[in-house]
């Protein structure tokens, strides 16, 4: 699989990171992200795996520290390849929660809102969320690879997930 130069088939990535989304009641927990990659944007709360985390393990230690919650019901949603002309290589794990405990709460990284599933702020989100982030919401398992120049999007392929790995 070969697309806009980049032969997903050897590609390697040069990090890798976490997405978390709360959805409960009609809604999502998403974020203004303050810092880092994608600063300015909305997204969901998530971060760099450490070494010896697991995917999950980092994907609650970030809500923990971002937001101040405590996610709950968390599943694999599906996992996305980033390839940014840059250089950049990026591959995020993304989850979903059924629920959460505490009350999320602003940090110098975010700025956390709720939003109603029909409202989500996809203009303000990054180009690829509008193509798999309706298959987060249906329950959908997805594996996604995105080819970007700085924040605009190039390429893309979006195909079922299997979550024992293989897409």
């Amino acid at each position: 699989m070969r697309h806009q130069g980049t032969d997903w088939t050897t590609w390697k990535p040069g990090r890798r990171a976490t997405l978390l989304f709360v959805v409960r009641e009609g809604k999502v927990l998403l974020i203004h992200k303050k810092r880092g990659l994608g600063a300015g944007k909305v997204n969901g709360p998530g971060g760099h795996v450490e070494n010896g985390e697991t995917p999950l393990e980092a994907a609650v230690r970030e809500v923990e520290e971002e937001l101040g919650i405590i996610p709950l019901g968390v599943e694999p949603s599906g996992e996305l390849r980033f390839q940014f002309t840059d250089g950049l290589a990026l591959l995020v794990y993304v989850f979903r929660a059924s629920d959460l405990r505490g009350e999320p709460r602003e940090s110098d990284e975010a700025t956390p809102f709720w939003a109603p599933l029909e409202e989500i702020p996809f203009d303000r989100m990054w180009a690829d969320d509008r193509i798999w982030f309706p298959w987060l919401l249906r329950g959908e398992p997805f594996a996604g690879w995105f080819t970007f120049d700085g924040e605009a999007l190039l390429d893309f392929e979006l195909r079922h997930w299997d979550v024992d790995g293989a897409a």
